[in-house]
Formats: structure tokens, C-alpha cells, sequence
């Protein structure tokens, strides 16, 4: 018996058992129980926190009423939506959003690219780390912790930053109670704080590039932006996209805690966005009907500006989520 022959009743077996055992779901849990097992948790905890309670998104199209709970309630239909767009809030919510989130998407989605960028530059794995934790350090910093910082550097009569600023003639600028200076604060602290610790997926990317691409660009007398340039950027643009498809997907939902706590009545004008007015409106003023019915078309810009960014992609990389 040759081994051709030897090997085709074997190859024939083994066919006829996966028939046997079946080629679908239950043979796939059958075989990876231990890793549906490891994340049944996490699953668990997703369907609990996240999707359950969408149930009481009714509450957008029924009038609340604390004696029928949740399920009850008349039906109103769009009435809350309606009311919200003839709001007089309502243009200036939609603006201060858009101009707080969008400011912070941008600033915000190149900062760690370029971060990313400069650490891949440092040479000796030392300096690497080092510069890496310093500038990812103050992703563990609490909001609230943030906020007081701010305060107390941006203090108009003792703060660090406010005396600096007068040594170029700005005397005694109130940066928090300032219109013009809330969205460069906010957008600023904002990246100080999490562009370290956005550029690790960058960093990551950056460690999968060839090493005989470097050697190669070198040996062709490229310097180092032009490396930066031909092979560096490259490398980045599949994580890019991906990430800003995500970070589309948040277009609206800016930081309710730090905005909230950086609100004051002289910033109030641009500092209100639909996050804090859903506060005040539901929690504070008991009208949860009126506030679902916000939160939901929140919701749904956001998923529309996802699908949008999502196809754009899709069609000029040919890189999507889906």
C-alpha cells in the first residue's frame, strides 16, 4: 500500500466524523466552551448594562407616570421630540456640542498620532519608556481632580498660568469664565490628559513596520521626516481610520463630568450641551420622558455620523468596520 492510498482512507474518515459532529454552532462551542466560558462574564455584564436598559427608551414616546412605573404611561408618540426642536435651547445646544466635540475630535485624533510619532523617533529604549509613562500618566487622573487643577492654575488672582499670562500683558484674564476661553481649556486639558494614552495603539502599530524598511529608506538617503513621511504614516492609516469611524461614532457625547464641573454662569452660554441639559432636565427638573426623548436623538446622530463615516471609509481605503 503506497502512502497516497494510506493517507486518503484517513483524510476520508476524519471528513466523515466532522460530518458526524455536525459543522455548525454546536460544534463551535463544543470545541471553544473554555474561551465562551472565560468571556460569559463580560457578555453577561454588556447585555445587563447595556441593552436591558434600552427597554426604557419607551419612556421617549410615553407620558411618565411614577404610579405605572416604567411600562406605563400614556402614549404621546413625537410629542417630546417636537418639543425639544421648538426649544430655544435648541440650536444653541446642538452648537455648543458640535463645537466642543468637534474641536476635541480633531485636536484630540492628531495629537496622539503625532505623540505616537515622536516617541517612535527617541532613540535608546530608555528615554522610550520613560517619555512614554510620563505622558500617559495623566490618563489615571480623576476628572474631578482635573477640574480642580484647572482651577487653581487658571485662578484669576493666584493662579500659575494667570501670572504667567500677565508677563505678556494679560492682566488678570479669567480663563474659566470666559466664552472665548472655555473650548480652548477644555479641548487643551483634554488632550494633555488622554494623548498619551491614545498614542499606546499607535506605538503598537508603529512596532509591527519591518525593520528593513527603516534600512532600506536610509540607504536610499532619506531622512528622518521623510521616513516619517513614506513609512511611518503609512503604517498608521488602517488604526487611523478604524479609530475615527469610532470616534465618529461619539460625535455628540461629550464629557458630561468635566464640562459639568467647568460650568459656571459667566461660561454658561457655551458650556451647555445636550450631556448636561439631559442632567438638569431629567434628574434635577423630574422630567424623564422629555430627557429620554433628547437622549435618544443624540443617540441617533451619533449612529448616523457612524454608518456615514463607516461608508466614506469603506469606499475610499477600502478599510471599515464592517
Amino acid at each position: 500500500m503506497t502512502a497516497a492510498t494510506a493517507v486518503r482512507p484517513a483524510g476520508e474518515r476524519a471528513m466523515r466524523a466532522r460530518r458526524r459532529g455536525g459543522a455548525g454552532p454546536a460544534r463551535h462551542f463544543r470545541r471553544y466552551w473554555q474561551l465562551w466560558v472565560m468571556v460569559a462574564p463580560a457578555i453577561a455584564f454588556v447585555a445587563v448594562f447595556a441593552y436591558v436598559p434600552m427597554y426604557g427608551l419607551q419612556l421617549a414616546f410615553r407620558e411618565f407616570d411614577f404610579t405605572a412605573g416604567i411600562t406605563g404611561g400614556d402614549w404621546v408618540g413625537l410629542k417630546y421630540f417636537h418639543q425639544f426642536f421648538e426649544s430655544p435651547q435648541f440650536w444653541t445646544l446642538i452648537r455648543n456640542t458640535v463645537v466642543i466635540s468637534v474641536s476635541t475630535l480633531v485636536v484630540g485624533f492628531a495629537a496622539p498620532i503625532g505623540l505616537a510619532l515622536m516617541i517612535n523617533q527617541v532613540v535608546g529604549r530608555r528615554r522610550r519608556k520613560f517619555l512614554q509613562t510620563a505622558t500617559y500618566l495623566p490618563h489615571f487622573i480623576s476628572i474631578v481632580v482635573i477640574v480642580g487643577m484647572l482651577q487653581v492654575f487658571l485662578s484669576p488672582t493666584s493662579g500659575l498660568i494667570t501670572r504667567f499670562a500677565a508677563l505678556f500683558g494679560v492682566e488678570g484674564a479669567n480663563f474659566l469664565g470666559s466664552e472665548a476661553a472655555f473650548v480652548p481649556v477644555y479641548v487643551i486639558s483634554d488632550v494633555w490628559q488622554h494623548a498619551g494614552w491614545n498614542s499606546i495603539i499607535y506605538l503598537a502599530a508603529l512596532s509591527r513596520v519591518d525593520p528593513q524598511l527603516y534600512e532600506a529608506a536610509r540607504i536610499d538617503g532619506a531622512g528622518r521626516f521623510s521616513i516619517v513621511r513614506h513609512v511611518d504614516v503609512p503604517a498608521l492609516v488602517p488604526t487611523m481610520i478604524v479609530l475615527l469611524i469610532l470616534n465618529m461614532g461619539n460625535v455628540l457625547n461629550t464629557g458630561f463630568e468635566k464640562i459639568f464641573l467647568m460650568q459656571n454662569p459667566l461660561n454658561l452660554g457655551v458650556s451647555e450641551v445636550i450631556a448636561t441639559y439631559v442632567y438638569k432636565i431629567g434628574i434635577l427638573a423630574n422630567q424623564f420622558s422629555y430627557a429620554t426623548a433628547i437622549g435618544l436623538f443624540n443617540t441617533l446622530i451619533n449612529f448616523a455620523f457612524l454608518l456615514i463615516a463607516n461608508q466614506i471609509a469603506k469606499r475610499v481605503s477600502n478599510t471599515s468596520l464592517w
